[in-house]
């Protein structure tokens, strides 16, 4: 198993646990965080948009051109933001922190 530690925008905390070859959005939604992944992975949109803890931002792979481009777009976005649809948990990522941002919404759980 493998700990991602989510943080809302007040810093309440929730620990979930997740498989290797799991996408981060998943996982999240899984665990009923407020990321919506309209696009369902296909880079399309920012609405699985999440901060990354700056400690490992840097552990992750570096993200493609399309999903830099899909953050440009995303509200809030910080130097670390990535794409929940895009990180893939792995057992290096055990103990991933990662910051819910105040503007998600999912508007599919509505």
């Amino acid at each position: 198993m493998i700990t991602v530690r989510f943080i809302n925008a007040e810093g309440e905390s929730q620990e979930a646990q997740g498989v290797d070859g799991q996408s981060l959005l998943d996982l999240a939604q899984a665990v009923g965080q407020p990321l919506e992944g309209t696009c369902e992975g296909q880079m399309a949109c920012s609405t699985c948009h999440v901060i990354m803890d700056k400690d490992w931002f840097d552990k992750l792979p570096p993200a493609v051109e399309d999903e830099e481009d899909m953050l440009d777009l995303a509200t809030g976005a910080r130097r670390t933001s990535r794409l929940s649809c895009q990180i893939t948990l792995t057992p290096a990522l055990d103990g991933l922190i990662v910051h819910v941002p105040a503007e998600s919404r999912n508007m599919q759980g509505l």
